[in-house]
């Protein structure tokens, strides 16, 4: 439900229907994914979208009807045996807890079922309770903990080596 002002000040909810499709992402849409990241993660999805033209993962948007990507992620088939590993699962700020991010998902998992595999695996960090909270709606069950590390840019535009525990979870598809 989307929340709008009135004139004296107090908000008032109202309902907006918007048509959505899923496809795959692609390079020529990347400038419009800004907020899915810096400009350090940006270039890693452009390389992803490589790897996606040779089959080893499948890296999906969520569109608005004026073809706008609003939610991304990927499915990496090469992680773990007889599974898609779910990675880089991200959702427009403002839109978040709309249902995008399950959406996503559940194309992601259908492009899993496609391959012929029957299980669906993530790793969500351990401070992101609200992430965490959505895939147990979706019956992912925590199996297990791992660290997972990856270059990120700061607000200065360096790149640090950024680290953290993940919990990793997965669900029969």
């Amino acid at each position: 439900m989307l929340t709008s002002v009135n004139p004296s000040r107090e908000a008032v909810d109202f309902g907006v229907s918007v048509r959505l499709h899923v496809r795959d992402l692609l390079a020529r849409d990347l400038p419009a994914c800004t907020w899915s990241g810096s400009a350090t993660h940006l270039r890693y999805v452009e390389e992803e979208l490589v790897r996606a033209t040779a089959g080893g993962v499948d890296y999906l948007a969520v569109y608005t009807a004026a073809d706008l990507p609003v939610a991304i992620g990927g499915v990496d088939y090469r992680v773990s045996e007889g599974a898609g590993t779910l990675w880089q699962l991200a959702v427009l700020p403002p839109l978040q807890g709309h249902g995008l991010g399950t959406l996503l998902i559940r194309a992601a998992e259908q492009r899993i079922r496609d391959r012929g595999l029957n299980r669906a695996e993530l790793a969500v960090e351990e401070d992101n309770p609200r992430a965490r909270a959505l895939y147990e709606r979706l019956g992912y069950v925590a199996h297990g903990r791992a660290p997972d590390a990856w270059d990120a840019e700061g607000p200065d535009g360096a790149v640090r080596r950024y680290e953290t525990m993940c919990v990793l979870m997965r669900r029969d598809v």
